[in-house]
């Protein structure tokens, strides 16, 4: 169990767990998660981790087939500019290491921000907090466990 899947049982939750053989070789994550379950890779989000204005960290969840704006990013957390954080500090920050850092049971909760997108489907994939798992829940119930909320986060 990681601290993701023990959020969602103790909040309750109706979620499913999908585990893969992660291979080592592989960098793109999300898209490896949604080949390997044969899911649409629309419901796959990755979980990005971005630094606002150089002072607070934000966490941007979207499909693993876009790319997170920074400058949308950046205005739906309140601040001008966003740039990807040091990956040293999400890991300090989240307890999760790159490739699994799950939008859940983060060591400090962080401002959460979800693609729009995710509102298209009745349940999304997003990492479970290692790599090779994933959960499935609906997206209304990941706003509900992280505090977050939608807004628009694709580069266009």
């Amino acid at each position: 169990m990681t601290p993701g899947i023990n959020a969602a049982c103790k909040a309750g939750i109706t979620h499913t767990i999908h585990e893969y053989h992660h291979d080592p070789a592989s960098t793109g994550y999300g898209n490896e998660a949604a080949e390997k379950m044969g899911v649409d890779p629309a419901r796959v989000f990755k979980t990005l981790v971005v630094t606002v204005d150089g002072k607070s960290l934000a966490v941007g969840v979207v499909p693993v087939t876009d790319m997170l704006s920074m400058k949308l990013i950046a205005k739906a957390a309140g601040g001008k500019k966003a740039s990807m954080a040091d990956p040293q500090e999400v890991q300090r920050r989240t307890g999760y290491v790159l490739g699994g850092v799950s939008p859940l049971g983060q060591k400090n909760r962080l401002m959460t921000l979800i693609d729009v997108s995710a509102q298209d489907f009745d349940t999304i994939y997003v990492s479970a907090g290692r790599r090779g798992l994933e959960i499935e829940l609906s997206p209304g119930d990941l706003a509900r466990l992280t505090g977050g909320r939608f807004a628009p986060l694709r580069q266009e």
